[in-house]
C-alpha cells in the first residue's frame, strides 16, 4: 500500500512539474543560507550502491549509474528493481567503474545516451565511452566513441556532458602517471571533445586531435555557466605521493589551454598555464557539478553548487553581478550531514538532485545510504 501512495504522489508531483518525489520514510528538512535563502532538503531514492552519474530523461524518469555496472531507473518517484542495463565489462576497482552518463541532445527524438566505465585490457586500466540506445526496458550498444584511454586504481576521469555548442565533452584522470597530463599523445589528463557520432570537430583546438586543453589531474565535475557559455570544471589536486596535498581547484576551460598539472598546482602561476579560479587546501576532494538554472531554486539562479567528497559537504559558489567570472563568495551548505557528495545535477524542475557516495569504501555508510537528495527553494 505504502508503494501505490508513493507512485501516486510521485505522479502527481510530475504532472506539476517536480519530477520525482520525497521518500516520505525521511522527514525534508530546511536549511537557510548566509543571504537568507530558505532551501528544502528531501530524500527522493535511497537503496543506492555509489550513485556517480544523474540524466533526466524526463521529468518523471531519472536515470543513475551505479559504479558497480548498472544503470538503474527511478520512475515516478521509485527506484525499480531492475536496472536498465548492467554492463559485465567494468572494471569497478577503488575509485573505476561505471561513471559518467549524458543524453543525447536530441534523446527525445534519437533516444541515445553516453556512458564511460574502466575497463581492463589485460594489466591495465583503461576507460570508454560508448554509445547506446534507450529501449525504455533495456540498453541496445551502437557504438564506441571513444576507448584506450589510459587510467588507473584512482583517478581515472570521467565525467561526459553535452556542451552548448552540442559537442560531447569527456574529462581524463592522469591515470596517477602524471607527466600525461602534459603529453600530446596521450589522452590522459585532458578534456576530450567530439562530435555526438565521435568524429572529431572540425574547429577542436588541435588539429585532428580529440583534446580540448591539457594539463588536468583528475577533473570530475563539469557545466556551463547560463548566458555566457563558459565552460568550469573541478579538479582535485595532488595527494601527498605526488605533490603537497591539497590544491583542489575550480577552473574556467577554455579551447587549447594548458591548466599546468604536473609543472604548476595549488595557487603557483607561469607563463603559459592557467591557475585556478579557486584553489582549496586542505583537499576537499571536489566532485559532481552543476549551475542553478532558477525554477524551483529561484534563489540561487546563476551560482555554481558543486559536491565534495572528504570534506562532506556542497560548496556554493556566488558570482558578483555583471562579474560573471569573479567571485562574491563561497559558501559551505549541508556540511557533515550527509556524507560524502559525488554527483550535482540541475532537473527539470531546476532543483538540484545530488547524490551521496558514503558505499564506495572511504565514507561512513548512514541507513539508507546511498541516496539522492532533491534541495528546493522552502516556500
Amino acid at each position: 500500500m505504502r508503494k501505490v501512495l508513493l507512485s501516486l504522489g510521485a505522479a502527481l508531483l510530475a504532472i506539476l512539474g517536480y519530477g520525482v518525489a520525497q521518500d516520505s520514510s525521511t522527514p525534508a528538512r530546511e536549511v537557510r543560507t548566509q543571504d537568507g535563502v530558505r532551501l528544502r532538503v528531501e530524500t527522493v531514492v535511497t537503496g543506492l550502491e555509489v550513485p556517480w552519474s544523474i540524466a533526466f530523461a524526463s521529468p518523471g524518469r531519472m536515470l543513475v549509474t551505479e559504479r558497480p555496472g548498472r544503470v538503474r531507473i527511478v520512475e515516478n518517484g521509485v527506484l525499480k528493481a531492475e536496472p536498465l542495463a548492467t554492463l559485465a565489462d567494468v572494471e569497478s576497482t577503488s575509485e573505476t567503474g561505471l561513471m559518467g552518463l549524458t543524453l543525447s541532445p536530441d534523446y527525445a527524438s534519437s533516444h541515445l545516451l553516453y556512458l564511460s566505465y574502466a575497463y581492463a585490457a589485460g594489466r591495465d586500466i583503461r576507460v570508454r565511452v560508448v554509445q547506446y540506445r534507450d529501449e525504455g526496458t533495456r540498453l541496445v550498444r551502437t557504438k564506441t566513441i571513444v576507448e584506450g584511454v589510459p587510467a588507473a586504481r584512482n583517478h581515472a576521469g570521467c565525467r561526459i556532458r553535452f556542451g552548448p555548442d552540442g559537442k560531447l565533452y569527456v574529462t581524463t584522470g592522469d591515470a596517477t602517471d602524471r607527466a600525461l597530463a602534459q603529453r600530446m599523445d596521450s589522452l590522459a589528463g585532458k578534456t576530450l571533445r567530439f562530435n555526438g557520432d565521435g568524429s572529431i570537430p572540425a574547429d577542436n583546438p588541435f588539429r585532428g586531435s580529440p583534446i580540448y586543453s591539457l594539463g588536468h589531474r583528475n577533473s570530475q565535475g563539469l557545466d556551463w555557466q547560463p548566458g555566457t557559455g563558459t565552460q568550469f570544471q573541478t579538479e582535485h589536486g595532488p595527494s601527498g605521493f605526488d605533490g603537497p596535498g591539497g590544491g583542489d581547484e575550480v577552473n574556467i576551460v577554455e579551447a587549447g589551454k594548458n591548466y599546468g598539472w604536473p609543472v604548476i598546482h595549488h595557487r603557483q602561476t607561469r607563463e603559459g598555464f592557467v591557475s585556478p579560479l579557486l584553489e582549496f587546501t586542505p583537499a576537499i576532494a571536489p566532485a559532481g557539478a552543476s549551475f542553478v538554472r532558477g525554477g524551483a531554486l529561484a534563489g540561487l539562479t546563476g551560482d555554481f553548487i558543486f559536491g565534495a567528497l572528504v570534506a562532506e559537504k556542497l560548496v556554493r559558489v556566488r558570482f558578483e553581478a555583471g562579474s560573471p567570472r569573479r567571485v562574491k563568495d563561497v559558501e559551505d551548505l549541508l556540511s557533515g550531514e550527509y556524507g560524502r557528495f559525488r554527483e550535482v545535477m540541475a532537473g527539470p524542475d531546476g532543483a538540484l538532485y545530488v547524490s551521496t557516495s558514503n558505499r564506495d569504501g572511504r565514507g561512513h555508510v548512514r541507513g539508507g545510504d546511498d541516496r539522492i537528495l532533491r534541495i528546493s527553494e522552502q516556500n
